[in-house]
């Protein structure tokens, strides 16, 4: 399970696995939770590659990132420790 501190969101941190390439057992903790738990069905199962083009740069209000934002750059990190 890997774990990621968030920036500038409501959530705290997003927790999640990758299996063959796809998100798995996604979780936020803190934030909306109707919303954090609505991206997170929405990734389920999902290539992290197409995860990260939807979500990258969505902002929430006047902030410069949101949830799925810093989802996708979790995801960015976890693809920058497998190089």
């Amino acid at each position: 399970m890997m774990k990621f501190k968030t920036h500038g969101v409501c959530s705290q941190e997003i927790n999640f696995d990758v299996e063959d390439n796809r998100l798995s057992h996604v979780q936020f903790v803190g934030g909306c939770s109707g919303n954090t738990q609505g991206v997170a069905r929405l990734v389920e199962g999902m290539e992290v590659d197409e995860a990260i083009r939807r979500l990258e740069g969505i902002r929430c209000g006047y902030r410069p990132t949101s949830c799925p934002d810093q989802l996708a750059e979790a995801l960015k990190k976890y693809k920058e420790g497998l190089q």
